[in-house]
């Protein structure tokens, strides 16, 4: 029987959701980024934006979406984390929190399918 490693399946995730992010123009300017209060999964720039993602890696019959992992806490620490990478690295380009879904069939290990969500959360000024 294999084991279910959620590691390795996360790492597939993030792995998935960057090839997703760089086949749409997007260039990736980090990967897990950490700071004191968290970490960012990727950091991608294109153009216009600069894009902080999370990436949730789900098998596809989850009780709920991946989106739905991703709380206010976690959203929190990912916009201080943020905000500790633009006082490192400053840009002109507009910040943005995006949620990258993955989904992942046990049976085929190259069957993914993403659901990117852009603009997932913002920052607000009494969170």
């Amino acid at each position: 029987m294999k084991k279910n490693n959620p590691t390795k399946r996360g790492n597939q995730g993030e792995n998935a959701a960057a090839r997703y992010l760089e086949q749409n123009g997007w260039t990736i300017c980090c990967r897990n980024y950490h700071s004191m209060y968290g970490e960012i999964d990727l950091i991608a720039a294109n153009e216009e934006y600069i894009a902080f993602v999370e990436v949730k890696t789900r098998k596809p019959n989850s009780l709920y979406t991946a989106a739905e992992a991703v709380t206010v806490s976690k959203q929190r620490r990912i916009i201080k984390t943020a905000q500790q990478y633009l006082m490192e690295y400053q840009t002109d380009k507009q910040p943005r929190f995006d949620v990258c879904e993955v989904y992942h069939a046990d049976t085929e290990e190259d069957l993914w399918e993403i659901c990117y969500l852009e603009d997932a959360f913002q920052v607000c000024s009494h969170c």
